[in-house]
């Protein structure tokens, strides 16, 4: 007589017991802020019907309602605009950060002569810059694209010449007993071995950009014909119409959040099968 074993059956019964498991992290991670943003909103109104507060200090949930539906088809020109300028500024920063971070590392004479540089670009009041961007280059999205790529460059610099000079130093020694040359060290070894860092720098960036992006638009206003999130923000105070400028602010906030949301997906990517900071919990 022959038994048959049923093979499939544990790993179906494990497969049915793993999923409770993924509901529940799941609830875990999206019920808290959403009771977190309810509770908010209700406070919010609370304080409105208290204290009647006017409407041109701060409008009441109901009135940011009626302002989406009315006004968010308007705003889609301007969020487009900042959207170009911040995202752009991000790049050119993620680019020249990590190809100064290179240099820096590979020649100590050049990070000595640099990095002075660059903290002092980082220290520079931006509001007091701007103008002078303004003066050079005309107002419209090339300054305001340098604006925010001048502010989110220092971050990617540091982290990336920081993870860079922080590789293991038994795997450097063991590249150069085997002959490696300092570029291929540089690019085959301490490059991977920095890109937690990297990344730690470009989250940091996204929400750089997009503040650099819109205080070139305080400074610059208009040019070539569109303004971005930044300008309808001093238009909307100028005149008092603080819904739109509260309007003006939740989208500026979500144009950074998407960027700061596609970084963290891309370093898990890059990171999830060997470094710690990507790996699950249980593993």
């Amino acid at each position: 007589m022959t038994t048959v074993t049923d093979t499939a059956g544990p790993a179906v019964t494990e497969a049915k017991a793993t999923r409770p498991g993924r509901r529940k992290k799941l609830a875990w991670a999206v019920l808290p802020p959403a009771a977190a943003l309810v509770i908010g909103i209700a406070l919010w109104q609370l304080v409105i019907v208290i204290w009647s507060v006017p409407g041109y200090l701060m409008p009441s949930p109901l009135t940011m309602a009626r302002t989406i539906g009315d006004d968010m088809s308007a705003m889609w020109t301007p969020t487009w605009v900042t959207v170009q300028e911040s995202y752009l500024g991000f790049v050119i920063a993620g680019v020249a950060g990590v190809l100064c971070a290179l240099v820096m590392a590979r020649w100590r004479l050049f990070e000595r002569g640099l990095f002075p540089y660059l903290v002092i670009v980082q220290t520079l009041p931006i509001v007091a810059i701007a103008p002078l961007f303004v003066v050079w280059l005309g107002a419209g999205q090339l300054t305001n694209t340098l604006v925010g790529a001048m502010i989110a460059l220092f971050p990617v610099a540091a982290n990336a010449l920081s993870g860079l000079k922080s590789t293991d130093r038994n795997l450097v020694q063991l590249y150069t007993m085997a002959g490696a040359p300092p570029r291929v060290q540089l690019l085959s070894l301490r490059l991977p071995a920095a890109l937690p860092a990297i990344m730690t720098g470009l989250r940091v960036a996204a929400g750089a950009s997009v503040i650099g992006a819109i205080v070139g638009e305080f400074v610059a206003g208009v040019g070539g014909g569109q303004g971005g999130l930044g300008y309808v923000i001093t238009e909307s105070a100028v005149q008092l119409q603080t819904p739109q400028l509260f309007l003006a602010v939740l989208l500026a906030s979500a144009v950074s959040l998407v960027l700061f949301t596609a970084v963290v997906l891309a370093e898990r990517q890059l990171l999830r099968r060997w470094h710690e900071s990507a790996l699950p919990a249980d593993e």
